[in-house]
């Protein structure tokens, strides 16, 4: 007759984790992977309308977006298919950056899955910052899709693991929080930079008309 072995369950003890100083500015900064991610998320959709970033890289969508014979809708006025490249290669970047993602984070750890995610955030945003042509622009936005697949699929894990269980569910919505005050940062800095430069354009509209006008004002 096969014999057993009985291992009591009320012999150990249960260790509750604490919530400190330490693990709450961990989580908060762990988190901050969502506000990157949001304010990507939000910016383009500003970006991709303001008149010189069309005038400099995208000129045939500014000329259409110019067109008023009134035979096109606001919306074809946009479709263009360089400029829709360089708004979804961000996510499809971050589709082909999870499946990576998922493997470093079980092989490395969580933390250096998000400082890989947070490299690609910041070689992407240099090149975004300093681009000169398309090919930078949508080479950065790649980079930054990277990052977003990255952070996508370590932090919330991370924080998952790093809070008690008491504000588990509190921190690790943190992420969720960071990515939608992301979105709201971006847009309130969109709306900012649009309208200053906006004004600043019918500033120098208003100077180039008046020139055409009557040159010898200026002599």
């Amino acid at each position: 007759m096969a014999g057993g072995a009985f291992v009591p369950s009320g012999g150990g003890r249960h260790h509750e984790g604490e919530v400190t100083a330490f693990v709450l500015v961990t989580c908060f900064v762990a988190a901050m992977g969502g506000l990157l991610f949001g304010y990507d998320l939000g910016i383009t959709g500003g970006v991709t309308s303001m008149e010189p970033f069309l005038i400099k890289f995208f000129p045939s969508v500014y000329k259409q977006m110019k067109d008023e014979s009134g035979s096109e809708s606001q919306y074809c006025k946009f479709d263009n298919q360089l400029l829709t490249l360089f708004t979804s290669s961000l996510y499809l970047a971050a589709l082909v950056a999870s499946f990576f993602a998922s493997i470093t984070t079980r092989l490395l750890g969580r933390k250096p899955s998000m400082f890989i995610g947070g490299l690609f955030f910041l070689i992407g945003a240099l090149l975004n910052g300093f681009a000169i042509n398309v090919g930078m622009l949508i080479i950065g936005r790649l980079l930054l899709g990277f990052g977003v697949g990255y952070c996508n699929q370590s932090v919330p894990v991370y924080l998952s693991e790093m809070a008690p269980t008491k504000i588990r569910g509190a921190l690790n919505m943190g992420f969720q929080m960071m990515i939608t005050i992301g979105i709201l940062i971006a847009n309130c800095k969109g709306i900012t930079v649009e309208t200053s430069v906006g004004t600043w354009s019918d500033q120098l509209y208003q100077e180039v008309f008046n020139y055409l006008d009557d040159p010898h004002q200026y002599n």
